[in-house]
Parts: structure tokens; C-alpha cells; sequence
């Protein structure tokens, strides 16, 4: 519920057309959308929402709010996950999204810097002739701004890494309006604090991120996928942890649930068995695709595996993993009508397969709909209950399970979220997660942010 927002003055908003001029709005339509993710969470929209074109436009407007205390959400393109852009006070809403400018490719030196609204998609067709890419791919084609802010992740992870390791610098807006520069583009310092990864994940709490330097990567000479089927889950993930404590480097390695895979097919027309499934790819010279894939058949067969499908081709890869990132509607569309709550967890890689067993045992028991995917190569896994929010008993249910799971998770040496954020779905979650650490997080909140205006309400409650 939206907790009493605040009221935005006529000459407030006259102040912020004088920097934007006409590209500022409080259509009910506009700042409905602006208030609401992919998440089931409600949307809770701001009162005015702006579209900036520069560092110097949004250090203005933030200036302007920070005088008169309005609370400042920035926003992407609203993929998140966990009700990140919600206005839980109302508000400024500063969209990013035109905001899209690819500023310097440094191929010499595998980085490039982008504005926050460039999407991950448009960044990859733009590097193409360049023989380099990107590779963290979270699923939606989501704003390389809002995947530093989320710390978001994907299923090329397990070999190249979250957003954490692939940032290396970047310009932000502080609370105050004040301008700076997180980190020069060398690949190491150890000069002074790392603000970087202080940024990274912080969701707009401390800050709205103007300008992101990331690292790039050589397109691999041969690429090749594969989808292997396996009699039970507890055989799947035991591949996944033979395979990643083998060090054998894939690229990456998704598991979806029989359920899951029911969902794929009917949804994206594939005819895969309905079984609990791992989705490889491979990645270096032609030789070394062959060896990791020879090594990971040898470790799927001894815990009885299928047969291996392959995707050699583009067009095949480029099919099979749009169908994983459509999973999220693939599920939703086994119960039309319904609503979809994604969460994750991640584990340590020892532990995943006790974490998704016990998991999957809750959910039969509870009899909910909901599928189970993740990037198990790194110990994270996504649970989508597919539900009514209107039925009372089940999302008593739904919440019951997720509680046990993510508490599981913590217990187990793991984190409420590996990707997802926090936002406002899982602030509950970090006393039992972070203890007398939580109190740190929350003075360095109040330092750079006094009157909380960054995004209030998410990651930290004041």
C-alpha cells in the first residue's frame, strides 16, 4: 500500500518544466505505469514522472527535489522483479530511458561506456562488427541502468559473472544533486573506498546512476547448446555440481522443472520430454566446446541423463534461449488469469540440491502451481507460484512456502536473493540475512541520503 504519498505543489512542478521543459507528465495513465514492475505487487504510481536527457538534467531535478524533500524513483524499463519502482511515497519518478546513447567503445581495452537507459539487446547489435559483447543477460531486455542498480544477473553467469564483476565504473547523482565518478576505467585500484560496488545493487537508494562503464568480452569462436532431459531433479543438480566442481567452464548451465518444461513447450512451441531438464551452452575454440561437452556427457550419463539435443546452429540457440527467458510467461500461461510471484534464492553450489528438493516437496505438499528454473551453475534458483492474490487461503500458502524457502536459503550459508533484489518483496528478509550488518547499511543510507529521498522504502526502512 502506497503510505501516504506526498502532495507535489503547482509551483514544484513549474520548477522541474523549467529543466525538462515538456517532458515532464502527472497523467494518472503515465504514472500508473511508471509505478509498477513485471512483479504481482500493486502499482504505486508518483506524482509526476520526468524524462531526462543528461547528467546535468537529472542533478537538477534531483537538486530541486532534494530542496523541497520529494521523494526520487528512478526507472529503466520496469522489468524488475520485486516492486522496485513503486512511488511508496509518492513523488518524482525520473525515467531514464531516452537517456540511451552508447558514448565510447574502448575495444582495445574490452570496456565501453553507455548511458543508463541503453538496453542490453541494442548494446550487443551495436558491438557486433566489433567481434566483442556483453554477456549478462537477466532474461528481459532491461536497461544496463536498472541491471547495475539490481546487481542483476543471468544465465551466463556461472562463466562471466554478475554485474558486480563486470561494472567498472560509473557516474551517479547524489542525494544533494552533487556529480561523481565512482572509479577511473583501470582494471584495478586500490585507491581509496570502492564506491563501484557500493553502487552496484544499491536499487536508487543512494543514489540515480547517469553514466555505466562495463566490461566487454571476444565473441568465442564456436558456440554450442544442448538440452538433456534427467529422470528426477535430485540427478539433475547433482550434474551441476559435479560439473562446476570438475572446473569445467561452461558458458552456462539452466534447470528447469518438469513443470517448467510442460510450460516451455506448450508456450513456445518446442517438443522437448517433459521431464526435469538442464539447458547447456559452450563457449571457446571449436576443440575446447568439444571437450567441455564430451566431459559433461560423461557426468550426465553416470546420473542417468537422456539423450542430448543439440543447438549448433544461430537461429537454434537464439530460439531455445528466448524460450528460457520466457519462462515467466510460459508459466503464466499454464493458468490464465492468474498472477505470477517470482522469487530466488541462491545457495552454496554443495547445498542446491538439498535447497531445491526441500522446495519442490513444500510446493506439492501446499498443492501450488509453481514451477521451478535457475542458473544452478552458480546456486541460484527461481521459484513462479502462479496464483490468485484474491484467494485468501492460497496466498496464505504461497507466502508460507516462500518464507520457509528463503529462510532455508539463509540458513544454509545462502542469500534471500541472488538476482532479483531486494526492492520491496524481500526487506524482511535481511535482519535474518545480515544482523548487526543491516545497521551499517542503514548509516551509510542516512550519510549520503539524509532526508531519504532516494527511492524511500526499498532495501532499508528507515
Amino acid at each position: 500500500m502506497q503510505a501516504n504519498p506526498v502532495s507535489l505543489s503547482d509551483s514544484f512542478i513549474e520548477e522541474l518544466r523549467g529543466v525538462v521543459e515538456q517532458r515532464l507528465s502527472t497523467s494518472a495513465a503515465v504514472c500508473l505505469q511508471h509505478g509498477k514492475d513485471e512483479s504481482w505487487h500493486e502499482s504505486l504510481p508518483p506524482g509526476a514522472v520526468v524524462f531526462a536527457h543528461s547528467t546535468e538534467e537529472v542533478s537538477e531535478i534531483v537538486k530541486i527535489c532534494a530542496r523541497h524533500k520529494i521523494p526520487v524513483i528512478p526507472y529503466g524499463t520496469g522489468t524488475s522483479l520485486e516492486g522496485h519502482v513503486g512511488a511508496v511515497y509518492g513523488g518524482v519518478c525520473i525515467d531514464l530511458s531516452e537517456m540511451n546513447e552508447i558514448l565510447n567503445v574502448n575495444a582495445a581495452d574490452l570496456d565501453v561506456t553507455v548511458q543508463p537507459g541503453v538496453r542490453r539487446k541494442q548494446l550487443n547489435e551495436y558491438l557486433r562488427d566489433t567481434g566483442l559483447f556483453f554477456p549478462i543477460d537477466p532474461g528481459a531486455d532491461a536497461s544496463l541502468g536498472g541491471m547495475t542498480a539490481t546487481r542483476a544477473s543471468g544465465t551466463n553467469a556461472v562463466r562471466y559473472g554478475t554485474m558486480r564483476e563486470n561494472v567498472l565504473s560509473m557516474t551517479v547523482v547524489m542525494a544533494d544533486g552533487r556529480i561523481i565518478k565512482t572509479s577511473s576505467r583501470a582494471r584495478k585500484s586500490a585507491a581509496g573506498y570502492d564506491l563501484t560496488r557500493l553502487f552496484v545493487g544499491s536499487e536508487g537508494t543512494l543514489g540515480v546512476i547517469t553514466e555505466i562503464t562495463l566490461r566487454l568480452y571476444g565473441i568465442p569462436e564456436a558456440i554450442s547448446a544442448a538440452v538433456c532431459p534427467f529422470p528426477d531433479l535430485e540427478s539433475a543438480v547433482d550434474t551441476v555440481i559435479t560439473t562446476i566442481q570438475c572446473g569445467i567452464p561452461v558458458a552456462r548451465i539452466e534447470l528447469m522443472d518438469e513443470v517448467q518444461m510442460k510450460a516451455l513447450n506448450a508456450y513456445s512451441g518446442f517438443d522437448y520430454p517433459e521431464q526435469n531438464t538442464l539447458l547447456f551452452e559452450f563457449h571457446g575454440t571449436e576443440a575446447g566446446v568439444k571437450e567441455q561437452a564430451e566431459l559433461v556427457g560423461e557426468i550426465a550419463a553416470d546420473n542417468g541423463a537422456g539423450e542430448f539435443q543439440w543447438a549448433s546452429k544461430a537461429e537454434e540457440r537464439s530460439k531455445l534461449w528466448q524460450g528460457r527467458h520466457d519462462s515467466y510467461y510460459a508459466a503464466m500461461a499454464l493458468r490464465p488469469g492468474a498472477k505470477g510471484m517470482a522469487t530466488d534464492v541462491c545457495v552454496p553450489i554443495s547445498r542446491l540440491a538439498e535447497c531445491i528438493l526441500e522446495v519442490r516437496k513444500d510446493v506439492d505438499a501446499e498443492k501450488l502451481l509453481a514451477p521451478i528454473v535457475g542458473h544452478v551453475g552458480d546456486g541460484n534458483f527461481h521459484v513462479c507460484f502462479i496464483m490468485d492474490p484474491d484467494d485468501a487461503d492460497e496466498m496464505r500458502r504461497v507466502e508460507g512456502v516462500n518464507r520457509r524457502m528463503v529462510l532455508r536459503a539463509i540458513a544454509m550459508g545462502g542469500t534471500c536473493t541472488g538476482e532479483h533484489g531486494v526492492g520491496i518483496g524481500k526487506i524482511e528478509f535481511l535482519v535474518a540475512e545480515h544482523g548487526e550488518a543491516l545497521s551499517v547499511m542503514r548509516a551509510m543510507k542516512m550519510a549520503l541520503d539524509p532526508d531519504n529521498i532516494m527511492n524511500p522504502g526499498k532495501i532499508i526502512n528507515l
